[in-house]
């Protein structure tokens, strides 16, 4: 048992891996500046940082909203983000706790005994450690890593689709104000006609036809601002939910009256269909996926028959020291494993 208590000191130092997920974040950043040039991430862990985002969201609300501020709102303003970081912050615990050594037990046990040479004493002291989590930790490690590489890889899909949606909820909003700015010009057009057909038909300058035709002009512009104004409300809506806006930001948000110019040529990219299919995120995504359930599959087939292994080592004093060690193992008896085999072989097919 002396022997033994060393080599689980180091084993223990070996496994207490201390992983802080702001690395994995600057990863993530890392990546999604190659798609989103400018657009910085902040992922608020403490007051402070609560603090700073807040801070970059009214720097941002305090002007009129361009289409990049819009984006960069998104991805300061946005609750399904942070969420997406907290998942990457769960898979990066995760990791941390597969990268720890499974924890020894220890056990004591002390009985009286009265025979002929009166009261004996007996202590019996063991220490004993999982063998079968221990074979199976370096695997356990790599799913767990795997699984980081996910989350990662969600998170980047989640910035991308949220800056996606929130470009295009900008240019529908401003848009839709544009029209609803020209469909009022229209409309007072027509009212103005209107009266001066119902002038000109007072001192005899038009027929009744004349005058009913300028009204169903006007009539029909009048449906058609209603629709403009109902059509910016819901464009306006859409934007306020890609934004992520909520309370008193909703007064603060203000949109440029026009959309830009457009490009004078569109861009030149023949090769955007495959460049697609090669980085969708998606796809990479389901990819690891696929990987780390294999190797979940292959942890489920190593321990199918034996789940529970136990080395342990034993220290009696009954009067004479008695050492000795001891082995454990659990007998597939009722429980064979086939079950655990089969929910993962079905995962694996499904991914």
């Amino acid at each position: 048992m002396t022997r033994l208590l060393p080599l689980l000191a180091a084993l223990s130092l070996a496994g207490c891996a201390n992983l802080d997920p702001q690395p994995r974040f600057a990863e993530l950043q890392q990546a999604a500046a190659r798609p989103l040039p400018g657009a910085q991430l902040l992922w608020a862990q403490t007051p402070e940082q609560e603090a700073e985002r807040e801070r970059r969201v009214a720097a941002l609300l305090a002007q009129p909203l361009g289409q990049d501020a819009a984006v960069q709102l998104a991805l300061l303003n946005h609750r399904s983000l942070q969420a997406a970081y907290a998942q990457l912050g769960i898979a990066v615990a995760d990791l941390d706790q597969a990268s720890r050594l499974p924890n020894p037990g220890f056990s004591f046990g002390r009985s009286r005994a009265s025979g002929d040479h009166g009261v004996e004493r007996e202590i019996e002291r063991s220490v004993h450690l999982n063998l079968s989590s221990l074979l199976s930790w370096p695997m356990r490690r790599a799913i767990e890593s795997r699984r980081v590489e996910q989350a990662q890889g969600a998170a980047l899909l989640a910035v991308i689709e949220r800056a996606a949606e929130a470009r295009k909820a900008w240019v529908q909003a401003v848009a839709a104000q544009q029209t609803l700015a020209y469909s009022a010009q229209v409309l007072e057009a027509a009212e103005a006609s209107a009266e001066l057909a119902a002038r000109m038909l007072r001192v005899g300058n038009f027929n009744k036809l004349q005058q009913l035709r300028e009204q169903g002009f006007q009539a029909e512009a009048a449906l058609g601002h209603a629709r403009a104004t109902a059509a910016a409300q819901a464009a306006r809506e859409r934007l306020v939910r890609a934004l992520g806006l909520w309370g008193d930001q909703l007064e603060q948000l203000r949109l440029p009256e026009r959309l830009p110019d457009l490009p004078t040529a569109p861009a030149e990219r023949p090769e955007i269909e495959r460049e697609g299919l090669a980085q969708r995120l998606d796809v990479q995504g389901a990819k690891l996926n696929a990987e780390a359930t294999a190797r979940q599959l292959g942890l489920s087939r190593i321990t199918r028959f034996v789940n529970v292994l136990e080395l342990g080592g034993h220290l009696n004093t009954n009067g004479a020291r008695e050492r000795g060690w001891e082995l454990s193992i659990e007998l597939p008896l009722f429980d064979w494993g086939g079950a655990r085999v089969a929910r993962a072989e079905a995962q694996y097919r499904q991914a």
